[in-house]
């Protein structure tokens, strides 16, 4: 049979995971009488609650006498890894835009790896049917961005589909706007299956020649354990062949393939034999990782593997030090806590976990705060207890300079919010680049920015546009170190004292700043229980009790009126914390503290501190 490998990449919320929907239904893999759920790819209990792909997922469709293997990507840029490591398993790529928002920061990330390639591109127009849809111009927008990252002459010729994939219609021409609901219900998806099968081009490996195949991604069955998975380059795969895999640095094992599974639909099928250009998945292989090459057992070989760009965020995790450490998690040791997060870098090829002269402390570097936040809270769901630090950039020198990473920042916002956007990105040494006339009310501002100015900024960036902005960033390289950012400006209210928060207590702390915590909430000592409405820190006890006198009336705490408090999400706890501060992260919660608990430890501290920068 015809085989195309195609991967599908896209700027987050575009449509790509739906476009994906909308191919599994037309294939007939779902019964008349089943109702499947949207964004099936979306396997994951995490991407579902975000509403964004995360990991790179295989599924394939049959379309007469042509197997489509089809590689669901990330969209965001915290995930590129998941994205580069792919790219080498397909020969042509489907680039999803919105008809409305048009080429984003990630659509040019995504898309230039795929240039570096050489892939064939092709190009879906999404969202037709939005109110403010401008499909051509969005068009003129993507050809201006091959443009610019250098894609080749056969790159721009690039045919387009216009479509919308929530209601499974494709065309080759644009119909007229705006598009009625009965054209839409008479669309299919054939126009954009024909476009794959006669613009992407076949895989071109050699059968005959010896077995090679590049391990880019690792899977686990329950019953088959690891899974390698990988486009055969070369030769024939067959079930119970003794292969050789080679690691990069060049030194090779052996071992025997117990089960060769091809992608069917949502699932995968055994098979006995696979030839060149086929994606499959292989167990028995159980010492097998990412970027190793497999091979013949009497012809061993190593294929390059995809360059991963490097992490630019950093944070330390360490053990659980705090008063309730071990009351509501399984694993609190360092040495689980290490064994996980080595564990992590199998499979999460842009992670890089570090050790520390501390047994208990690890350093690990991301691509983002939201590749990191994403990872804690897939330990914290598997029983894990640990605290983290605020991220920070990691720096490099070249030729003697500081250099740090710089972010290409895009802005939907009101108009009326603009000038508040605008002034906060200035103090956090942001640069405007350009200003877009406004549509739809809303004006797009693009920025270059350090990374370090974007630490902190996303929760008080939806407190000043009353949740109406849109911010989009993608890293676009490192610049020298433009100086000091103002970072939080307000001081935390810290609780002095261990016991269960009070009403009464909390009443008489909420005129000192914001309060995080509830009526009832175990506290302990030099937990951060809201925030300062001053620029220092304030300790005060949330535990106190009212005084019992023989004239107290029944009941007369709950007259004590509170405010509600903020609850604060991983995310904006991230954004909120110090340097001097760490999240304490379990299976049940997160809670905020201080490094030093001792409430006089902590003053002596701070008094040396301000001593050392005096002198």
């Amino acid at each position: 049979m015809n085989i195309r490998n195609i991967a599908i990449i896209a700027h987050v919320d575009h449509g790509k995971t739906t476009v994906v929907d909308a191919l599994l239904r037309h294939a007939g893999l779902y019964r008349n009488n089943q109702n499947p759920v949207d964004q099936v790819m979306d396997s994951n209990q995490l991407e579902r609650e975000r509403g964004i792909t995360i990991m790179s997922k295989n599924t394939s469709i049959v379309d007469g006498d042509t197997i489509i293997n089809i590689v669901d990507t990330p969209g965001h840029h915290d995930f590129g890894g998941e994205v580069e490591r792919v790219l080498r398993m397909v020969d042509g790529v489907l680039l999803v835009v919105d008809a409305a928002e048009g080429p984003m920061p990630q659509t040019a990330f995504v898309l230039k790896k795929a240039l570096e390639h050489k892939l064939t591109p092709l190009v879906l127009v999404n969202k037709i049917d939005r109110p403010d849809a401008r499909p051509l111009v969005v068009q003129d927008l993507v050809l201006d961005l091959f443009i610019r990252l250098g894609a080749d002459e056969d790159q721009i010729d690039f045919p387009v589909i216009y479509g919308s994939a929530r209601h499974q219609a494709m065309f080759a021409e644009l119909p007229a706007l705006p598009v009625a609901t009965e054209r839409l219900l008479e669309g299919t998806v054939r126009p954009l299956l024909d476009a794959i099968r006669q613009v992407i081009p076949a895989p071109d490996g050699d059968p005959s020649g010896a077995l090679q195949m590049l391990v880019s991604n690792i899977d686990y069955d329950s019953y088959l354990g690891r899974l390698a998975v990988g486009r055969i380059e070369r030769g024939v795969m067959q079930k119970n062949q003794t292969v050789a895999f080679a690691k990069p640095g060049g030194a090779y094992e052996y071992g025997k393939i117990t089960t060769l599974l091809r992608f069917a639909g949502l699932a995968r099928e055994p098979v006995d034999k696979a030839e060149a250009g086929q994606i499959v998945a292989v167990a028995g292989l159980s010492d097998v990782l990412i970027g190793d090459t497999v091979s013949a057992a009497d012809s061993p070989s190593v294929l390059p593997f995809t360059s991963i760009d490097e992490p630019t965020i950093a944070m330390t995790f360490q053990v659980n030090d705090s008063v309730y450490a071990g009351d509501e998690s399984t694993y609190v040791t360092s040495r689980q806590l290490r064994d996980r997060l080595f564990r992590e870098m199998e499979t999460n090829v842009s992670l890089v976990v570090e050790e520390t002269d501390s047994s208990d402390r690890f350093v690990v570097k991301g691509r983002g705060e939201l590749h990191l936040s994403v990872l804690i809270e897939t330990l914290r769901r598997e029983g894990y207890a640990f605290m983290v630090s605020r991220a920070r950039v990691i720096f490099k020198e070249e030729n003697g300079v500081l250099m740090e990473p710089e972010e290409s920042l895009v802005i939907d916002v009101p108009t009326e919010h603009m000038g508040l956007v605008i002034e906060r990105l200035g103090k956090r040494r942001g640069e405007l680049l350009n200003m877009l006339p406004p549509e739809h009310d809303l004006v797009r501002l693009e920025f270059s920015i350090p990374s370090r100015g974007l630490i902190g900024y996303g929760s008080e960036f939806m407190s000043d546009t009353k949740g109406t902005g849109v911010l989009n960033a993608v890293l676009g390289g490192y610049i020298p170190f433009k100086g000091t950012i103002e970072t939080r400006s307000s001081g935390a209210l810290v609780a002095s004292e261990t016991g269960e928060a009070t009403r009464y207590g909390l009443f008489q702390s909420q005129a000192r700043g914001e309060l995080f915590i509830d009526p009832g909430t175990l506290v302990y000592e030099g937990m951060i229980v809201g925030q300062s409405a001053r620029t220092d820190d304030i300790s005060l006890n949330v535990c106190r009790k009212k005084h019992v006198t023989n004239i107290r009336a029944a009941g007369a705490d709950d007259a004590l009126r509170l405010a509600p408090p903020r609850h604060l999400s991983l995310e904006q706890a991230m954004d909120f914390i110090a340097d001097d501060e760490l999240i304490e992260i379990t299976p049940v919660t997160y809670r905020l503290r201080k490094r030093i608990l001792d409430t006089g430890a902590r003053q002596r501290a701070i008094s040396r501190q301000k001593s050392d920068d005096d002198t």
